[in-house]
């Protein structure tokens, strides 16, 4: 039987866990199955830039990607990049733009300065301290991480907690960089401020989103296309993971998962 009830809306398996930063609440599902992260790789690649940023290896305002941009600009998609691929759309500082080049070039930018490899990097700098012993990130720093559900969960904490990087850096990092840029959430729809921190999203008031409608405006995480997800409350001192074998379809995640939100977030009286 799952814990909460929502999960039962999914006709496939799923796997979901809630903690906070010391103790699990509850797991569901096979948490241990590795499974692809798709854009939740991007909070775990902003957290390796992060720390070669807290070390000053980089700096956030070294200048990359499009005249103009700097490192802040690429883990905030701010930049002016497109999604994928081509030339920048606008200047940077326009408009936020969702964009898996974006991280592709910060990452070969800290490559570069580093002198190794950016999946390299984030292996000693991240996956190895935070023992994420299930975790690989050998493609695109924008989706091709694998893992199981409690790796995910133990980066949540980490993005909750910061270990790894100064707790001023990761307060930074979960507050709005360039505020009043809209955009479009993929998924969920144009968003008139689409508010985005150091490489993790912020609640904020959008709506639509995948997050519970009464969740705290301070919520920050990621989701991603292979029907995952991760998010922090930073005041509940909340954090939750799921991972599944469906790819995300809006009709199924984007209506269940915020009911699964409102459920963790009520089960916890938070509101």
């Amino acid at each position: 039987m799952s814990t909460y009830s929502s999960l039962d809306d999914f006709d496939f398996p799923v796997s979901l866990a809630v903690s906070t930063e010391h103790d699990i609440i509850s797991l569901d599902g096979d948490v241990d199955s590795i499974r692809p992260w798709k854009s939740v790789t991007k909070p775990l690649a902003a957290l390796a830039a992060l720390v070669a940023i807290d070390q000053q290896l980089v700096g956030l305002h070294d200048p990359a990607g499009p005249y103009g941009s700097t490192l802040r600009h690429l883990l905030a998609h701010a930049s002016g990049l497109p999604f994928e691929s081509g030339a920048p759309a606008q200047r940077p500082e326009r408009r936020r733009v969702y964009s898996n080049i974006g991280f592709d070039t910060l990452a070969d930018h800290i490559a570069r300065r580093l002198g190794t490899s950016f999946a390299q990097w984030t292996r000693s700098a991240v996956i190895e301290p935070l023992e994420l012993e299930s975790t690989t990130m050998d493609g695109s720093p924008a989706y091709s991480a694998t893992g199981s559900t409690m790796d995910v969960l133990a980066l949540g904490i980490e993005m909750l907690h910061p270990t790894l990087i100064s707790p001023a850096l990761g307060d930074e990092a979960r507050r709005v960089a360039f505020p009043g840029l809209s955009g479009i959430l993929p998924g969920f729809g144009r968003q008139l401020n689409n508010d985005w921190g150091l490489g993790y999203e912020i609640r904020a008031d959008k709506t639509p989103h995948w997050t519970a409608p009464e969740a705290n405006p301070a919520t920050f995480g990621h989701f991603g296309q292979s029907g995952s997800f991760v998010w922090v409350d930073p005041d509940a001192r909340l954090v939750a993971a799921f991972l599944g074998d469906q790819p995300f379809q809006a009709d199924v995640h984007g209506v269940v998962w915020p009911r699964l939100n409102a459920e963790i977030l009520a089960a916890r009286n938070v509101t």
